[in-house]
């Protein structure tokens, strides 16, 4: 029996964290390049890419309850070693039939580490007695960076979609041979059955994430559309905004820990929250890019550190095991991005896209509404060996 508060496990944590943001990544540029190579229209590749989104939804699902069983260590490293030996198959895949399965599989790998290396983070900052979620959550930021913007370079030296997508599988295979030793061997103790549906404050937690995904997915569907047709910018400037948005949500995570430690969860999820709130309004109301620009700023720093404690709060709650309680706020989650962003077109298609965000200001306001009640939680015990 081991302490978790080590260097050696944290660092082996944000490895996870970064390998999982890395990979999600990497696939996105290679989308065009799918769509030419199989010569379909968009309404198969948006089939297509839902094989992935499914994947994931099913690998959470069982990582919960696998986790319980065997811990989290063995699912972060198949998960891992998984996204880097499906990338390759990615940029080949000759038919559909092949690129959803190979999709799916991605999915499968992508949500089982999403989900074990969250619960492998709780058990560690748990064991450290400090906040330290934020910053392992900046790590999958920084990964998506990293990966996208590698997987970018690499493809403009024309050295062909297989070839990059080797190179950045090697990459994440250092990474998670490096993570492997350090990783946490974990037990936790259940007081129930494995199968468990989200009730009481984990179902609250799940909606809570659901919402805060769907923000996310939602900033970078259509945030975009929204300032263009505005006419606050041009077509070409369009993705200022998500950069914003996504710079200072990283940076936010980066110093997010400190200031949980200073200022607590639920002053943090209250007034992260607020000041999201607020950058919609000053995003709906901008008269000018400039202003718009930083009501993208204000969401992406409001929004920065909510998961992070949300997955904190999923550990100290008492009416659900921890994998299971985290499985359940990943999947929302998850399908938060997956299906939020299509709500929010269905809206505006109906009182225009305006509206639409003006529902996710208020749905955020149940963060806000709900800080008190999710972090009035007791902690659930649970044993850890190194």
């Amino acid at each position: 029996m081991h302490s978790a508060d080590r260097p050696a496990t944290r660092l082996a944590t944000r490895l996870a964290f970064l390998v999982a943001g890395f990979g999600i990544a990497c696939w996105a540029p290679l989308v065009p390049f799918a769509k030419t190579r199989l010569g379909v229209d968009d309404g198969v590749l948006g089939l297509l890419l839902l094989s992935l989104g499914i994947g994931s939804v099913v690998a959470m699902l069982l990582t919960g309850v696998m986790s319980a069983r065997y811990g989290s260590k063995p699912i972060i490293i198949a998960g891992g070693l998984g996204l880097a030996l499906v990338l390759p198959l990615l940029a080949i895949a000759s038919s559909p039939a092949t690129l959803a399965l190979a999709l799916f599989a991605f999915g499968a790998a992508l949500g089982s580490i999403d989900v074990a290396m969250n619960i492998h983070a709780v058990e560690v900052e748990r064991d450290a007695g400090r906040p330290l979620m934020s910053g392992f959550h900046a790590l999958f930021s920084i990964g998506g960076f990293a990966g996208s913007a590698l997987m970018t370079a690499l493809l403009s030296l024309q050295l062909g979609a297989l070839a990059c997508t080797l190179i950045c599988s090697v990459l994440m295979l250092v990474a998670m041979l490096a993570a492997w030793p350090r990783l946490l061997r974990s037990v936790q103790v259940l007081d129930g059955p494995l199968f468990v549906l989200p009730h009481g404050s984990v179902l609250l937690l799940a909606l809570l994430g659901a919402i805060t995904f769907l923000v996310e997915g939602a900033m970078l569907d259509w945030g975009a559309l929204l300032v263009i047709g505005a006419g606050l910018v041009s077509e070409t400037q369009g993705g200022i905004g998500y950069i914003v948005f996504s710079i200072a949500m990283t940076a936010g995570r980066l110093g997010g820990d400190a200031v949980v430690a200073r200022i607590g969860d639920r002053t943090t999820l209250f007034w992260g929250s607020i000041i999201a709130i607020a950058g919609f309004v000053v995003l709906l109301m901008a008269p000018v890019a400039a202003v718009a620009i930083g009501g993208f700023l204000l969401i992406g720093l409001g929004a920065s550190n909510l998961v992070p404690v949300l997955f904190r709060r999923a550990a100290r709650q008492t009416v659900m095991p921890t994998g299971l309680a985290v499985a359940a706020i990943t999947t929302a989650g998850y399908a938060g991005i997956l299906i939020g962003p299509a709500g929010v077109g269905f809206v505006a298609r109906l009182g225009g896209l305006p509206t639409a965000f003006w529902l996710l200001a208020a749905l955020m306001g149940l963060v806000t509404l709900s800080a008190r009640i999710v972090t009035a939680e007791g902690r659930q015990t649970s044993r850890v060996e190194a």
